[in-house]
């Protein structure tokens, strides 16, 4: 039962995720990056929270994690300071915000999906503050966010890796703007 979806035209990360949320018709929702950076053994523990019935939303923590492939110093500390920067908006203690393995149950997805503007990977930042400024429409509380340690196989720009320093401006203007100005 697996379902393809195809855009005529690249419409970035953030397009391709909120094209797969919209076609989601499960309880719970997963996204890993097609990358092959990650490990599909983690998925198990990913769901784990979410099937107890004590996370409504799960982040897989490449910097908790077992494994991990020694790679960019300046990538490291680049994402370490995006993810404090979301913190001191969101008031989170994540260690990996923009981490491309991340599960939902389908009634946080329902609600932050129409919300969702980014295209590129200005969506990791912007998912980040609509799950944590969001809440339970049937309880009236914040969403239950949980992370889970994960494997981590990093790439190298010669092996695939896009992502540049400029993402890193737009993922800094995102993290501003969905906590600010568009919550």
């Amino acid at each position: 039962d697996v379902k393809s979806i195809f855009h005529e035209e690249n419409q970035g990360k953030g397009g391709a995720l909120k094209t797969g949320f919209a076609a989601a018709s499960g309880d719970i929702v997963i996204v890993q990056d097609a990358d092959l950076e990650y490990d599909p053994k983690d998925i198990p523990a990913l769901l784990k929270p979410v099937i107890e019935g004590t996370a409504d939303v799960v982040y897989g923590s490449r910097f908790r994690g077992e494994y991990q492939r020694v790679l960019y110093y300046w990538h490291y500390l680049g994402n370490t300071f995006l993810t404090i920067l979301s913190n001191m908006f969101t008031n989170l203690n994540l260690s990996d915000m923009e981490t491309g393995y991340k599960v939902f149950t389908k009634q946080v997805i329902n609600d932050i999906t129409p919300h969702l503007r980014s295209k590129r990977f200005g969506i990791e930042p912007e998912i980040t503050a609509r799950v944590a400024h969001g809440e339970n429409k049937k309880t009236g509380l914040a969403w239950r966010i949980y992370e889970v340690p994960i494997s981590y196989y990093g790439r190298t720009y010669k092996e695939g890796k896009k992502i540049t320093w400029r993402d890193g401006i737009w993922a800094v203007i995102s993290i501003v703007y969905f906590n600010l100005f568009d919550r």
